[in-house]
């Protein structure tokens, strides 16, 4: 592997990309023209590129066909989330390299990864090697915030169209203390309710005379953080958090009349959400008569086996091995990801990217090497699907 990122060094374009793509302030939704920009260059690699928009949202889905064989779809977002100038050293919309680590809103969630994996592309495509398959690109601006109108209409119309993805690498930063050291094979899924619970005011020196919300409250929350979840496995855990907790009163001579506890669940990929919402409203039902219960931000889990055929998972595990010599760990943990909208039972969707320890924070960062390695990984996933006989034998410049 030396000599693999001996080359990649000497033609790797990440650096140069990553540093113009942060130069666009694309906070959710607004792409910042970083869509049409991906575009040009895919399309100068090769491929037919189209993009849409959708309430203010635009979408990329760009593809090359190298002969008949499996279709592979990278998938990312060039959106981000807010930053705040007074909490930076640097301006959050200009890469900045200190000590060989570059600073940026969205360095590593996720332009690092895009940056990585068009340099890979690159870098395939000009080892002049016969490939086989079908690939895709397939970028959101609308991954960040309510994911409506992104990643899930790419899917819709590819499913118009009659596309299936055999294999799909979602390039979120999944990493925690070194490059590849952690993959996702899944997403647990996710789902928030609010339960709002009457009771009778009064004063507290009378309760006879009041229903305490607070203390039906308290019952309901005790029930719901006492639940069993049977359909668990050791790997995948479901767990439910009360987030909220509010009476319509302060004083403290007053008994509350209503009473609202906020939860999300976060459960493994053996329940469905109808399956969720079933237990929570059996177990509730004795408080029936006081309280009504809504859901809100529903999102589905997903899982993919190493079990099914031609594994993807085991082809990323290989080319992290290749890369790094230490095999990852695999994992469903973390928040939701548009990983959920491509897996089924056809797709084999998977997660791997850079380390995820300044996602979100102010002064977001990616070291240098990790950028390039993340890139060696990808190439050699890319180079062992599409069938590449021979991914070191590269070009030492453009």
């Amino acid at each position: 592997m030396q000599e693999l990122t001996k080359k990649i060094t000497q033609i790797s374009t990440s650096i140069s990309l990553l540093q113009e793509f942060i130069a666009a302030p694309s906070v959710t939704p607004c792409d910042a023209g970083l869509i049409l920009t991906i575009a040009r260059y895919l399309e100068e690699l090769g491929f037919e590129a189209s993009w849409f928009e959708e309430n203010g949202v635009r979408n990329l889905i760009a593809k090359q066909v190298f002969s008949e064989g499996p279709s592979f779809a990278f998938s990312g977002h060039v959106d981000v989330v807010p930053a705040e100038q007074e909490h930076w050293h640097s301006d959050p919309f200009k890469a900045t390299v200190v000590n060989d680590v570059i600073y940026g809103r969205g360095v590593s969630d996720m332009k690092g990864g895009i940056a990585a994996m068009l340099s890979a592309t690159r870098v395939l495509l000009a080892s002049k090697q016969k490939l086989k398959g079908t690939f895709y690109w397939l970028l959101t601006s609308d991954e960040e915030g309510e994911a409506e109108f992104g990643t899930k209409r790419i899917v819709e119309r590819l499913s118009q169209d009659g596309v299936t993805i055999d294999a799909c690498l979602v390039g979120e930063p999944t990493s925690h203390n070194r490059v590849g050291d952690v993959i996702r094979n899944g997403r647990r899924g996710s789902i928030s309710g609010a339960i709002k619970i009457e009771g009778k005011a009064g004063h507290v020196a009378y309760p006879e005379q009041t229903v305490n919300a607070a203390h039906i409250a308290g019952k309901i929350v005790a029930t719901l953080c006492g639940l069993k979840w049977q359909k668990d496995q050791p790997d995948v855990k479901t767990t439910l958090q009360v987030t909220g907790v509010n009476t319509t009163t302060d004083v403290d001579n007053i008994v509350p009349e209503a009473c609202q506890v906020n939860f999300n669940i976060r459960y493994s990929h053996g329940y469905s959400n109808q399956e969720i919402i079933g237990i929570i409203e059996n177990h509730l039902a004795r408080f029936k008569d006081n309280l009504s219960l809504d859901w809100s931000r529903a999102c589905n889990p997903y899982y993919t086996s190493a079990d099914m055929e031609n594994s993807f998972l085991n082809l990323v595990e290989n080319a992290i091995v290749q890369c790094t010599a230490r095999y990852p760990i695999v994992n469903t943990a973390g928040g939701t990801s548009d990983g959920r909208f491509f897996a089924n039972g056809h797709t084999q969707t998977i997660e791997c990217g850079v380390k995820n320890d300044t996602i979100h924070q102010a002064n977001e960062c990616l070291p240098i090497n990790d950028l390039l390695e993340i890139e060696q990984i990808y190439l050699t996933v890319l180079s062992d699907f599409f069938g590449a006989k021979q991914h070191l034998n590269l070009p030492a410049g453009e």
